[in-house]
């Protein structure tokens, strides 16, 4: 009798945390693309651009996780379960996450569910919508006597409430940059009102970097309104500063304003 030898699959698992950037594929890092090249899952979240999954092998399996602003259809439990269950039945899972993973995306909490079941971790950073968003649109974050320093907040924290820290950063010369804050512009514009900073320049940036965007200038007294006549919508972020007078559009603002002074 001839007995066959049956050989076992040996599955090492990994999981790398890859940040996708603020939404143009370009914006991948070359780290990021060889994790994708090697991974035998992905999932990936609602804001990173599916073209990225073309970079991961024919044969990984690829898996939605949402994540997207007011989608609870997938809680982070259930994602931490599957990354887990995925790592340990298939290998190397690439975790893609629109962005950075460790800014407002919950990337700690992955990587320490993933190091208490004694798996490997990676973390490739990425680019954050909250820096890269604003500089492709050329608004730095520091520049001269306009910003010394940059303050990047939460517009609504896991309270479902606009972050403490907003309050202080308001009384500050700095650069502030307001992520998922866009439902609630008018409860944010109150607190730089509150500070006296009702001609404050402000950014709107909706669908950063994609070819959707959608870019609105205005001042804290006005951008209510602004966001309403262009019916931006989620996502998109915020930016409060000097800095924001620096882009092409706000010089329609100065000219309105100069004029006023005049008339004055």
């Amino acid at each position: 009798m001839i007995v066959k030898e049956i050989q076992k699959t040996t599955v090492e698992p990994k999981i790398t945390l890859v940040g996708a950037g603020p939404g143009d594929p370009d914006l991948l890092t070359l780290k990021g693309v060889k994790a994708l090249k090697t991974a035998n899952v992905v999932l990936y979240d609602a804001l990173v651009n599916e073209a990225l999954l073309n970079y991961a092998p024919e044969n990984a399996i690829k898996v939605y996780v949402g994540k997207r602003s007011g989608d609870e259809s997938f809680s982070q439990e259930l994602v931490n379960k599957l990354m887990i269950d995925y790592a340990l039945n298939y290998g190397h899972v690439v975790r893609l996450k629109s962005g950075d993973p460790f800014v407002f995306a919950r990337g700690y909490e992955e990587i320490d569910v993933a190091e208490s079941y004694s798996i490997p971790t990676e973390i490739v950073p990425g680019v954050s919508s909250a820096l890269g968003v604003p500089g492709l649109q050329k608004i730095p974050m520091v520049y001269g006597t306009l910003s010394e320093s940059f303050w990047v907040v939460t517009g609504t924290n896991s309270a479902g409430e606009i972050s403490p820290d907003l309050y202080v950063a308001a009384k500050s010369n700095a650069t502030i940059v307001v992520l998922m804050g866009i439902e609630k512009i008018k409860e944010i514009t109150s607190i730089f009102k509150t500070e006296g900073k009702d001609n404050l320049p402000v950014a709107v940036i909706e669908n950063g970097s994609s070819v959707k965007e959608n870019v609105v200038i205005g001042v804290v007294e006005t951008i209510e309104e602004l966001i309403a006549e262009k019916n931006i919508s989620s996502p998109a972020l915020l930016v409060f500063g000097n800095v924001v007078s620096l882009h092409p559009q706000f010089n329609a603002i100065k000219e309105f304003y100069a004029i006023l002074a005049q008339e004055e």
